[in-house]
């Protein structure tokens, strides 16, 4: 019968993870809203065996009620930006440590911009997204992945960012052992961020948003 009335089409979309594989669902669903009231006001459905037991009253109720189809748009409005963010993570076409924090602002924004900004309505999912963020994700590596990279690196904004900065310096002050060495990756990171050097070449002023900062 569903079929029938969302012309052959499944509600269910299968996705690489159960995240993804949720909100493709609830895309579907929104997407046919119409059909599927339809389907639950019709003669077919109030004459199907189903209508009349405790799962099909449950299921018709919450179709028809106007709270459920609000709650879906406020999901997709939350979870639109974020598929980007792991579209990204299971990219691979490029390497995505360099890009996350970035990713990670812009979908934020996004997501205030999908409740026109409205602090009361954003700001409960972005404590979520901030409380996941600190536990599961936030590594000093994805900073200091950040800070060399040229796509962002001559943004002022970045400059300003202290957390940025201190995943930089912890990466090194794990990873390099040798002062010596620390001494010559500093004053690389001086000519890095003045496009000093190699650096300042117009070849690579050129290409820095063009390459991949591995290669780059």
């Amino acid at each position: 019968m569903l079929r029938n009335f969302t012309k052959g089409r499944d509600l269910i979309r299968p996705a690489m993870t159960r995240f993804a594989t949720s909100y493709l669902t609830l895309a579907c669903l929104n997407e046919h809203k119409g059909a599927l009231m339809t389907m639950f006001s019709s003669k077919e459905w109030k004459d199907s065996k189903f209508s009349s037991t405790w799962d099909g009253k449950q299921v018709e109720n919450n179709v028809l009620d106007d709270d459920l189809w609000k709650n879906i748009i406020t999901c997709l409005q939350a979870a639109a930006p974020l598929i980007k963010v792991l579209q990204l993570v299971d990219s691979y076409e490029k390497s995505a440590m360099g890009f996350i924090y970035e990713a990670m602002d812009c979908a934020k924004q996004k997501i205030k911009q999908n409740f026109n900004n409205v602090k009361n309505s954003y700001e409960p999912i972005l404590k979520i997204i901030d409380e996941r963020w600190e536990a599961q994700l936030h590594r000093s590596l994805h900073g200091a992945a950040y800070y060399v990279n040229p796509h962002f690196h001559y943004n002022s904004s970045l400059k300003n960012d202290y957390h940025v900065k201190e995943g930089l310096y912890k990466c090194l002050s794990r990873l390099i052992l040798d002062e010596d060495t620390k001494s010559t990756i500093h004053r690389q990171l001086v000519d890095f961020s003045l496009a000093r050097g190699m650096f300042g070449f117009n070849s690579a002023k050129a290409n820095k948003d063009q390459m991949a900062p591995a290669d780059w």
